[in-house]
């Protein structure tokens, strides 16, 4: 599969975009280590001063799909003196021993979502033991396996015919635990325990291989949310857990997105609220919302290009998501100069791969038929499947 990017690799292009592009252009001026305290106002977090913005046009609001940050999140348990707790992103600086500090032998890590899998992954590819790893697993979570997200023609079967094979589960069964049972048949979808029957799903994605790694770990704590961690015990929602005192705690339960907030629709006159427009796409959304706002017309008809579509809370969750990502595809179908873009996009992966595709290959050309006569099918039942 394609490489994906490191951060210091994600944090150096948008470096070069600021200095190579931005600033130089004379149009932007940029503001690091500030907090944006709304209605023009940006405080510098290293001198405290103020530069107030005069906006002459519009506001692009981003926060609302801003991620709770692991490094600099509270938790809501409480910690007594002495022990260890650090952010995940705190593991690579463990060689550095601080206060006489010794190196942890046992590990737990708290929360089930993507964060904490990739900081088990990371333990284990760096050395740590299964058996020195304990992983506190409030609820399980269904995953996406990496290989039906790939774009290019020799991921075809796999990511179109994937798509194919997502909505006849979506038009087939009768309710949303087995519309994932079916993905999980077909590939689709990825379960760690095999045993435990997930009510979450948040578009983590995830390798065969990693999941493989994860099922190494033996000791997962499933007693529901922790409340206090003491020097001997974790107490947790439905009991307490003894623990070694010299544990390192990993804290990876900072929320991806805040899912419960209302935020209106993306266009509301001077302001316009960055939301997904098609799950799980937060690039994409962004990218078209722009695209909209210089060729959209008026308000009313942006904004029906630019439906938000709900975060999943649950897996019914997923029906919901899924519908309106459909529904916002189809509006943009209907814009010749709009579905023209999208296929150009980079962010799109899976547009230029079907513009690409030659119609004389009869097992492809198939496999979209399959796929546009399920899509119908898959609308008109979700309804049912979004209770």
């Amino acid at each position: 599969m394609p490489e994906l990017a490191s951060g210091p690799e994600i944090n150096t292009y948008y470096d070069k975009v600021m200095q190579h592009k931005f600033l130089p252009s004379g149009r932007v001026s940029y503001h690091p280590m500030s907090n944006y305290l709304g209605e023009g106002r940006i405080v510098s977090l290293l001198s405290g001063n103020q530069t107030n913005v005069t906006v002459c046009k519009k506001t692009v609001d981003a926060t609302y799909i801003s991620p709770n940050i692991p490094a600099t999140h509270t938790p809501s348990f409480t910690v007594a003196d002495g022990v260890r707790v650090i952010a995940p992103n705190a593991l690579p600086q463990l060689w550095l021993q601080r206060n006489g500090e010794s190196v942890p032998q046992n590990f737990c890590i708290l929360g089930a979502g993507k964060t904490a899998m990739d900081a088990v992954v990371w333990l284990l590819r760096h050395g740590a033991t299964p058996e020195s790893i304990q992983w506190v697993m409030p609820r399980d979570s269904w995953l996406l396996n990496r290989l039906q997200t790939q774009p290019g023609l020799e991921f075809f079967n796999n990511s179109m015919g994937g798509e194919a094979d997502k909505l006849a589960a979506f038009a087939e069964s009768k309710s949303i635990e087995e519309v994932f049972l079916k993905l999980e048949v077909l590939g689709q979808v990825l379960r760690i325990d095999p045993a435990q029957n997930p009510t979450m799903f948040h578009y983590a994605t995830i390798s065969t291989g990693e999941v493989e790694l994860l099922r190494t770990i033996k000791q997962v704590i499933r007693k529901g949310r922790v409340l206090s961690i003491g020097h001997n015990a974790m107490v947790m929602a439905q009991g307490e857990m003894t623990m070694d005192p010299g544990t390192l705690y990993v804290d990876c339960t900072a929320s991806a997105l805040t899912t419960s907030r209302t935020g209106g629709p993306v266009f509301q006159e001077d302001r316009i609220l960055i939301q997904l427009l098609r799950a799980p796409l937060v690039a994409l959304s962004a990218a078209l919302t722009a695209y909209v706002e210089v060729h959209g017309g008026d308000e009313a008809h942006k904004n029906k290009l630019c439906t938000p579509v709900p975060f999943p809370e649950n897996l019914a969750g997923y029906a919901r998501a899924t519908h309106a990502s459909m529904m916002n595809q189809y509006h943009w179908s209907q814009d010749k100069a709009l579905r023209q873009w999208i296929r150009n996009s980079r962010l799109d992966g899976f547009g230029k791969m079907i513009a690409d595709l030659d119609k004389a290959d009869a097992e492809k050309v198939a496999v979209m038929a399959r796929l546009r006569t399920n899509a119908m099918a898959a609308i008109a039942n979700m309804p049912k499947l979004m209770v």
